[in-house]
């Protein structure tokens, strides 16, 4: 879990094996109070556009999906007396793109892709705002994961490293001490190599 400032609001983001879910609830507190988040919340799901929106979505993301469920909430879209919370679209259609917990993190949490389009119903500038507020978070994951990959890769290859310098650089006539400056001379090659600095 990790939170992102959007505005000055703080909006939670989970990760699982579907990808990331950004907190619509969150973002529903960012334009009301807390007690009014459920209600902003119900009242996006239920437009015609919306659920064209989230079923469209969950065709071409879920092949669990069940249209034939998704093709009776669009028929009754728009009419007076249709209301449909999240927890009801994802029991009834199987939906994968929204998420209901509950608990200390509760709330009703949304695929990056259909989070981003419920920003458009908290205000465009909020929307954009999450947008480069998301991007901004991905590209530091992509940095602190690059350098992470480095250093694993070195830890993997220590042994086959270490064993060929002792194979094919060290003479049999040195000493203790001369043997650790080879090592500690050929590290520094392999830190200059992968990370662009010696130790």
């Amino acid at each position: 879990m990790t939170k992102i400032k959007v505005e000055n609001k703080e909006i939670t983001i989970i990760s699982n094996t579907e990808g990331d879910f950004i907190s619509l609830t969150d973002m529903a507190n960012a334009k009301e109070s807390e007690s009014r988040a459920a209600d902003i919340i119900k009242n996006w799901i239920r437009t015609r556009y919306t659920l064209e929106f989230l079923g469209t979505w969950e065709q071409i993301k879920n092949p669990n999906f069940k249209v034939v469920e998704f093709d009776h909430f669009k028929t009754q879209a728009g009419l007076p007396n249709f209301v449909l919370s999240a927890t009801e679209w994802i029991e009834k259609t199987n939906a994968v793109g929204l998420i209901v917990k509950k608990g200390k993190y509760g709330g009703t949490y949304a695929h990056k892709d259909i989070a981003f389009e419920f920003g458009s119903a908290i205000s465009v500038p909020f929307k954009l705002y999450l947008i480069n507020e998301f991007q901004r978070l991905k590209e530091e994951e992509q940095k602190q994961l690059g350098w992470s990959a480095k250093r694993e890769l070195a830890k993997i290859n220590y042994h086959i490293h270490t064993d060929a310098i002792k194979q094919n650089l060290i003479p049999q006539k040195l000493t203790v001490q001369q043997i650790v400056f080879v090592y500690a001379s050929e590290a520094d090659i392999l830190n200059m190599a992968l990370f662009g600095y010696q130790t």
